[in-house]
């Protein structure tokens, strides 16, 4: 994007491009109809380049209001209602803020500024509007003062600024790096002692003029700041003696231009290439330009957002397509390689499979084989855990005496067992009961007492098949029964179930 810029004086408009620090001039278009009509032509020609207009007229106001502590509709409201009072509502207008005041009701001072005349400007404008180029801005030489004295080093609460733009004296009053009174005072000699003498008078008016309007004291010394070529430096100096509250000091614009970074130098004493390259690097938040002139331009900036936007989305997508194009070809490799590994093993397995003997049966019969053997597989158990619990049981109780255990795997069990998906494994102990001079009521309270410490195992389910000493529910138990077979064994049976966790 190229941007060019636009310098309009009281009778003429001059537009320059600008590049890289360098400015050019490419036309000038006096102020009639045919100058209008070549400016016309001139936009057409160039619709793409973004405008920034620069205005150097004597038409121009400003004025510095206090105005309450007010945010958003509200400021601007009571701002444009401030400018329509004191500048008859002239469209081409812009309020600065100047800061607060440090009291309890926080009053804000505001410069209001504005070009009074805009009849001026319309013609020029109305040639914008119809070639619908965008408008950046409407800047004025007045808003550089401060911001030239910045860049340059050149620092003062209060001061006062002259330079030179076409025929003509540009006078400004800056406070705090902000222009609150500027004015242009017509060059009626523009030769070098002509110039010296005009700076000279110029900034004792304006200093009377400053104390007329109570913006200074009128003890009040003020620096003065004169910008010239260096060829006219020597006169201006002569003729701008220290005198009274004004202290003269004086800027080389070829010397300005080049801190500024400016390669193209002022070859006169007009300041015009300085202003124009701080308006191509540095222009002002502040502009005189209203939303109707400016709406181009928002489009532009829009237009511009959605082409970047754009062009990030493709180089997003042609990145994400680069990688997913590199690992679509990393994985087809892989499928490659895994492709022919495959095949490879596969030839291995039939070399090796074609040296085994012929089992006879196809591949789907041995693959049924292999599952159901490990099925069983999976169903084996050994006897050896329920044993040792029944012999630690057996080591508590020195009058059972074990004769045999039958241990089965899930084989007839005659126990219906719910909430298991495999069969449980069984133990069957038989043995006898041996106590020297026991009763049966004795004999069998020992059996009890084994039958209630295998019931304490985890996960068993006890169940009696012989008893001890064979009784009738409805025959009583005496204490001197059976005493004639105290001789005889007291043999016994119990079943012990385990269920296997599902």
């Amino acid at each position: 994007m190229i941007r060019r810029l636009l310098y309009l004086n009281t009778h003429r408009l001059s537009a320059y491009t600008w590049r890289q620090g360098r400015l050019q001039a490419e036309a000038s278009f006096d102020g009639n109809d045919e100058g209008l009509r070549l400016f016309g032509e001139y936009l057409a020609e160039h619709p793409r380049s973004h405008y920034s207009l620069l205005v150097n007229v004597a038409e121009e106001g400003h004025v510095v209001e206090t105005i309450p502590f007010l945010q958003g509709k509200d400021r601007q409201t009571l701002l444009t209602r401030k400018i329509g009072q004191h500048f008859l509502g002239s469209p081409l207008s812009c309020a600065t803020s100047l800061g607060y005041e440090k009291t309890q009701r926080k009053n804000e001072k505001v410069l209001l500024s504005a070009l009074t005349n805009p009849a001026h400007l319309e013609p020029w404008l109305q040639r914008i509007e119809r070639a619908a180029v965008p408008l950046a801005g409407i800047y004025t030489v007045a808003q550089f003062g401060g911001l030239l004295l910045k860049k340059l080093g050149l620092t003062a609460p209060r001061c006062l600024m002259l330079s030179m733009q076409d025929h003509s004296i540009r006078e400004s009053y800056v406070v705090n790096g902000q222009a609150q009174f500027s004015r242009m005072a017509p060059l009626a000699d523009s030769s070098i002692a002509g110039v010296a003498s005009t700076f000279a008078a110029e900034s004792g008016k304006l200093y009377q003029y400053l104390i007329g309007q109570r913006l200074i004291g009128r003890d009040e010394s003020l620096p003065v700041f004169i910008i010239a070529h260096p060829a006219s430096l020597p006169s201006i100096e002569k003729a701008c003696p220290d005198r009274g509250s004004l202290s003269f000091s004086f800027i080389d614009n070829r010397v300005a231009a080049d801190k500024l970074n400016l390669h193209s130098l002022p070859d006169d004493n007009r300041c015009d290439p300085l202003f124009l390259h701080l308006l191509a690097t540095d222009p002002p938040r502040q502009q005189y330009a209203g939303e109707a002139h400016r709406h181009h331009y928002h489009q532009s900036l829009l237009r511009r957002g959605l082409v970047t936007a754009g062009l990030v989305t493709l180089m997003a997508s042609a990145i994400f397509s680069a990688r997913e194009l590199y690992v679509a070809c990393d994985l087809r490799s892989e499928a490659a390689a895994l492709s022919a590994n495959e095949k490879d093993l596969s030839q291995r397995y039939r070399s090796i499979s074609a040296t085994f003997p012929q089992l006879g049966i196809d591949n789907e019969t041995l693959r049924r084989l292999t599952g159901h053997h490990a099925e069983l597989l999976r169903h084996q158990r050994q006897p050896g855990p329920i044993l040792t619990d029944i012999s630690k049981v057996l080591d508590k109780m020195p009058a059972v005496v074990l004769d045999e255990i039958d241990w089965k795997n899930g084989q007839n069990f005659r126990l219906t067992v719910g909430g298991h998906t495999e069969p449980p494994e069984t133990a069957i102990i038989r043995g006898t009961i041996r106590l020297e001079r026991a009763s049966p009521r004795q004999i069998l309270g020992t059996y009890d007492e084994l039958i209630d410490a295998l019931r304490t195992l985890p996960g068993v389910t006890v169940t009696a098949l012989q008893r001890p000493v064979d009784i009738e529910s409805n025959a009583p138990l005496r204490g001197g029964d059976g005493q004639e077979d105290e001789s005889r064994p007291r043999r016994f049976a119990v079943e012990i179930a385990r269920s296997r966790k599902p």
